[in-house]
């Protein structure tokens, strides 16, 4: 415990009731949420398999579970549940899938499978308008709204076919034994809703729950916290009002206005000392945040000293503004005889990393993109993992598919269309109605025998994939379907190699995981879709600038920041201007701002490329909320003010010198 603070210190010991602890950004608050754990399991009396830390990424899940193996044993550190919602869902449905009508191996589809279900419903193949709505159904499904309540909410166009979309959607993903990404938090809901006493069987195992980035949570995420603390109410929520920026996916901020009403007893510890930024920017970040109506009063403090002052530049265009950015950079870095990875340049949209990524390659300055195509995305990932979710489950109709045309083996569209008119017919999956007998009556021997071979191979797979090591069954099934060659017929040379490549990499990193976790193919297959591969560049061990969104950063911290595109209309977005919407377009400014350690630097411009023509650029609003102590302009209308003052105060020293020599 030494070295924290008496707050810190404070939210650790308290155990009296549900805990609140407002952490501003840099204050520390990973640090009290294991220490936490650690007081829990050693001084407490807790079991650690009672006590469970809930995250919202893979990333932090694993970075609190290093730092926890630091302060435990590492077999006491493996018996805490640290996870994500979605893993802790997915935990609680394997185990209760038969309470909702499911089998314990349900598939769990991504984004590009449930786009292909309700494409085939809403009978569009627009990928804007499938985005849509997708987001839509996802928005209702985290408001726990049912697709019968949808039907009446729906406001527009858009929403009437996401609704009518919405029932005969749930019931496909239902036909399939699959679940997306939004049933793992909602199904959960439903299960302790209907089933009091599997509710209670998991109060009782997870005696003592503590949340990570608590104002990131939506409807969905509060009811199943509420469900699982039950009347005990053991719980630490840890979070920030003022880094609340994800409303668009369905956070919902009331979560936090909640906490009070709802839990009487509820204690608020406030963590203000920040251990991350100079004062200069901490100041800057609270005259911000501080024209936001505020939930709970707090103003971060440092002891960093004061630090060099904040930089705005005015540059002439975009082009301009990444050419001076990527040139201050660099000149900044050789100053302070600094690493590439102390710098990030970061922006409001993707689309404004293009000319930044062009400067930077052309000065030869290694950079990394966060928020690139995942691993997963990958068309040949994609393909292999088909095959084993597959194994997994049978009844996986859009694995069933794409596994059996890829490779191609001579089972055309045709074929495929009438197993699916038989298998709908019979309300079986298309993996069960090849080997009927009624299904070998409607087609040709010549359209039947590919798909028995493949089924039949399908099942002889499946029982060593269940039974032996995954490092003895994954080679011999990309070898039994011929997938390099099939790359290499494909595409050219050089593409055909980086896929097999990205194949094989793949498939080292899952017997790897198989040997070390001591799991078959098929227990792999079940944790696949919700582990983001480790990222191929792991960042912290590359020496490289980082190019991120403003919502990517979040959580993360640099020694040097530029901030880039600070204008109206980019930040503040031009579709966010409401007060509600513009309320969180300042809280992503002020994550922007916190995200700085020793020194911040921004930029806007007078005027913006948008495809071929100029268009005038305002400086963005909350520039001048930032006030004008600690800030040094340059070119552009805002430069003139500080030097004019500059000027006075520096006549006003020389008179005040001159008198007193005159003395």
């Amino acid at each position: 415990m030494s070295g924290l603070n008496p707050q810190q210190r404070e939210a650790i010991h308290y155990l009296d009731g549900p805990l609140l602890v407002l952490a501003g950004a840099g204050s520390g608050k990973t640090r009290v949420i294991t220490q936490k754990i650690a007081y829990l399991v050693q001084d407490c009396g807790f079991q650690p398999r009672n006590v469970a830390a809930i995250t919202f990424t893979n990333k932090a899940a694993k970075e609190m579970q290093e730092r926890i193996g630091k302060l435990l044993s590492r077999s006491t550190a493996e018996e805490l549940q640290i996870s994500t919602f979605h893993s802790l869902g997915v935990r609680i449905l394997r185990e209760e899938a038969k309470a909702l009508g499911y089998k314990p191996r349900f598939s769990i589809f991504d984004a590009a499978d449930c786009a292909g279900i309700i494409g085939d419903i809403a009978r569009t193949v627009d990928k804007a308008t499938l985005r849509r709505l997708q987001a839509i159904i996802s928005n209702w499904k985290n408001a726990l709204v049912t697709p019968e309540a949808a039907r009446q909410l729906a406001g527009n166009e858009h929403e009437a076919l996401a609704a009518h979309a919405y029932l005969s959607y749930e019931a496909t993903l239902k036909a399939y034994q699959a679940m997306d990404f939004d049933d793992l938090i909602g199904l959960p809901v439903t299960l302790f809703q209907q089933h009091p006493t599997i509710a209670e069987k998991w109060q009782n195992r997870l005696r003592y729950l503590l949340v990570d980035e608590y104002q990131d949570t939506n409807a969905c995420q509060y009811q199943l916290l509420k469900l699982l603390t039950g009347v005990r109410a053991q719980f630490t929520a840890v979070g920030d009002d003022d880094q609340a920026i994800y409303g668009w996916r369905g956070a919902d901020i009331d979560n936090l206005k909640k906490l009070p009403a709802e839990f009487p007893s509820l204690k608020v510890i406030k963590l203000e000392q920040n251990y991350r930024s100079t004062v200069r920017i901490l100041k800057a970040a609270n005259n911000v945040i501080a024209h936001n109506e505020k939930l709970f009063d707090k103003k971060l403090w440092s002891e960093l000293g004061h630090g060099d002052p904040i930089t705005v530049t005015a540059c002439r265009d975009n082009e301009a503004e990444a050419e001076g950015v990527v040139m201050k950079l660099q000149a900044h870095r050789f100053e302070q005889r600094g690493r590439f990875k102390d710098y990030a340049i970061l922006f409001r949209s993707n689309h404004q990393a293009r000319l930044l990524e062009t400067q930077l390659r052309n000065q030869k300055i290694p950079y990394l993109l966060s928020g690139g195509q995942s691993f997963f995305d990958k068309a040949e990932i994609k393909d292999i993992t088909a095959y084993l979710r597959l194994l997994a489950n049978e009844d996986d109709d859009p694995a069933f598919i794409r596994a059996a045309t890829t490779p191609k083996r001579g089972i055309g569209a045709a074929t495929l269309q009438m197993l699916g008119q038989y298998a709908g017919e019979r309300h079986v999956s298309l993996f069960h109605a090849l080997f009927e007998e009624g299904f070998a009556r409607r087609v040709q021997p010549r359209q039947l025998e590919p798909l028995l071979e493949f089924g039949q191979f399908i099942n002889r797979i499946q029982q060593r994939a269940g039974r032996e090591p995954a490092q003895q069954v994954l080679p011999d099934l990309l070898k039994a379907i011929d997938y390099e060659a099939f790359l290499y017929d494909q595409e050219e040379e050089r593409t055909a190699q980086t896929r097999w490549a990205n194949v094989s990499e793949f498939a080292d990193w899952l017997n790897r995981k198989g040997e070390e976790d001591g799991k078959t193919l098929i227990d792999l297959t079940q944790s696949i879709a919700l582990i983001n591969m480790l990222d191929k560049q792991n960042s912290e061990d590359v020496d490289a600038v980082q190019l991120s969104t403003l919502h990517a950063a979040k959580g993360l911290e640099y020694r040097h920041v530029f901030l880039v595109g600070i204008e109206e209309g980019i930040l503040p977005h031009r579709e966010s201007l409401e007060p509600a919407k513009l309320e969180e377009e300042r809280r992503l400014m002020y994550v922007g701002i916190t995200r700085a350690q020793r020194s911040l630097h921004l930029s806007y411009c007078e005027r913006r490329k948008q495809a071929r023509e100029f268009i005038p650029s305002e400086p963005s609003r909350f520039i001048a909320e930032m006030g004008k102590d600690d800030i040094r302009f340059s070119g552009g209308k805002l430069a003139a003010e500080p030097d004019k003052a500059t000027g006075s105060a520096r006549l006003d020293a020389l008179k005040a010198m001159l008198a007193g020599n005159k003395r």
